[in-house]
């Protein structure tokens, strides 16, 4: 019993270990044998849990640190009174997390996805999954809030690209600000196609 609990904590403490270094780092600065040294992992476990090497290792890691920041997306949306409320809390989100780690951790999902996601399904269809659940989650309160359900998908997918897209420009500029001032034009269109929809 003691062998396998060691072994499911090596295992977790590789992958935690993992899903930091590529979200601060990318897919191909990190190396095998910096994610053992940082893990404090017995050299032979990596291939022994993750026999898939590199590209298993990063795929789970996505998973991890992706249903982690979907748990914290989650909690924000559903606190919120309003989609003006939502965006600005997620914005905020990942706005500390960039100020946090001095502008060098980024989205742990898009950071790997663009650069491995074309040549690998595994990545790819990891990356997939997290992004579809967590614009199903803000579909799900849009349209508690008023958005028509045809448009709810459409609009969440639309605000999680955008916000994708200002913590790139806020890494680039080292300024934050950005993902502010993304986040009020995104909840004043919110709110524009909400009262469009009511009579």
């Amino acid at each position: 019993m003691l062998s396998v609990a060691r072994h499911t904590s090596t295992r977790r403490r590789v992958l935690e270990t993992a899903a930091r270094l590529f979200q601060r780092q990318g897919y191909a600065a990190t190396g095998l044998n910096q994610v053992l040294t940082e893990s404090g992992a017995p050299k032979g476990s990596l291939y022994f849990h993750f026999p898939g090497g590199k590209e298993q290792l990063a795929a789970e890691s996505i998973t991890i640190s992706g249903t982690r920041v979907g748990e914290q997306m989650a909690a924000i949306v559903s606190a919120a009174e309003d989609p003006a409320g939502a965006i600005s809390g997620l914005a905020n989100l990942f706005a500390a997390d960039l100020g946090g780690s001095g502008f060098h951790s980024g989205c742990p999902v898009a950071t790997v996805a663009l650069e491995a996601a074309a040549d690998s399904e595994a990545i790819r269809s990891r990356c997939e999954s997290v992004y579809g659940a967590w614009a199903e989650g803000l579909s799900v309160a849009l349209e508690r809030w008023g958005v028509a359900p045809q448009d709810c998908l459409p609009v969440a997918e639309f605000a999680i690209c955008a916000l994708q897209g200002a913590i790139l420009l806020a890494k680039v500029r080292r300024d934050a600000r950005v993902l502010d001032s993304v986040a009020r034009q995104l909840a004043g269109q919110i709110s524009q196609s909400i009262r469009a929809e009511r009579p």
